[in-house]
């Protein structure tokens, strides 16, 4: 046969596919109804694992293969049935009653000290809020979790040294709600207690994404770098230290604060090197305009399991822009996954999505909807 003559089949087979795959989602449809007359769950995992596993018998060498097609179809299937039957109605009513903006954000929990990055983005996304400072990450979801501050601000990514590993396991422990989030363009500087010439300096205080962030500069001056609880408060130990020898680095804002002089400017190891904050809430809001969707949740130890999950964002063409996996506590390799994604739980696709995979995934949370300052 000919190219043209193969891709003709090819035609004729996907014409009469489709008309199948049209009466399949119709059963969908009818299977949906039997299931909310019997107030059976949508998700039969030994069901599906049954169909699964004589398809792939029965394709021989392209068992694999039909395995992923015939996933995405019952994935499909149940995706139909849910917005049939809303499930997730716990999560449902929750984003329901959710507000536009917090009634308090008064008090919020930040690291470090005045000049801090942490500090900065705050002043960005709250001008009139009293900041609480932290020498810690888990001092600021601490304090959330009392009440002691309405609402904490924490950095989550940066565009150069990654992940803050320790930030998405609090996240992952204490499952509060992302309500805020912003961009920051960082710039470091080497600052010093005296103006002295920068071949002087032998040590440099910062906080190990900060000192991550400028790896090259320090390896090229043979820097020693040690590692402080922030930015600032490197600024500060510094500037009340008053040696020679040893400087911060640190943001203009910091240096200023702590009348540092600023040897250099610029020194990270990329102009354009960026953090991510967000802001965490023991309460639910949800802005009118919110675009980005956070979710957290664990999977079930079978083949294509994740595949399968992120398959059901592709189909509705979500994007997915974050995916983080991070050990469970007293498990022996098993995983919490995190991810962020582009959408609105105002649009009943995706809050059908979300509450669909609320009911079937162990370990699930729906963290928040909101803007993202950039």
């Amino acid at each position: 046969m000919t190219l043209e003559e193969i891709r003709q089949e090819i035609d004729r087979i996907d014409r009469e596919l489709l008309p199948l795959f049209v009466r399949r989602m119709d059963c969908a449809k009818q299977v949906a109804a039997v299931k909310q007359e019997q107030k059976l769950p949508v998700f039969n995992g030994g069901r599906e694992q049954e169909i699964l596993d004589r398809i792939v018998r029965q394709a021989g060498e392209y068992g694999g293969e039909a395995r992923l097609l015939y996933s995405g179809m019952m994935d499909l299937s149940r995706a139909v049935q849910y917005n049939l039957l809303g499930g997730g109605g716990e999560l449902r009513e929750t984003i329901r009653k959710a507000g536009a903006a917090p009634e308090k954000a008064e008090k919020i929990a930040c690291l470090g000290e005045n000049g801090s990055f942490s500090h900065e983005a705050l002043s960005l996304l709250y001008p009139k809020a009293a900041p609480q400072f932290y020498q810690g990450f888990g001092g600021i979801f601490s304090a959330v979790a009392s009440g002691d501050a309405d609402l904490g601000i924490l950095p989550v990514e940066n565009s150069s040294a990654g992940s803050v590993s320790e930030v998405y396991d609090l996240i992952l422990k204490y499952r509060f709600y992302i309500v805020n989030a912003a961009t920051l363009h960082v710039h470091h500087c080497l600052a010093a207690a005296k103006k002295v010439d920068v071949r002087t300096i032998g040590t440099v205080y910062s906080h190990p994404q900060a000192l991550s962030q400028c790896s090259e500069y320090i390896t090229r001056n043979d820097l020693r770098p040690l590692p402080c609880s922030n930015t600032a408060t490197a600024a500060q130990m510094v500037a009340q230290r008053q040696e020679a020898g040893i400087a911060a680095i640190c943001s203009e804002h910091a240096a200023n604060e702590y009348r540092l002089h600023i040897l250099e400017r610029d020194i990270q190891n990329s102009s354009n090197n960026c953090t991510r904050f967000i802001v965490i809430s023991r309460s639910l809001f949800i802005p009118d305009r919110a675009r980005k969707i956070s979710l957290c949740f664990s999977l079930l130890h079978k083949t294509g399991t994740l595949y399968s999950v992120l398959a059901r964002f592709a189909a509705l063409g979500l994007n997915l822009t974050k995916i983080e996996s991070r050990p469970i506590q007293d498990k022996n390799f098993e995983y919490d996954f995190y991810l962020d994604f582009t959408g609105n739980v105002r649009e009943d696709a995706t809050l059908n999505l979300i509450c669909s995979l609320h009911d079937e995934l162990p370990r699930f949370s729906f963290l928040g909807n909101y803007t993202e300052n950039e």
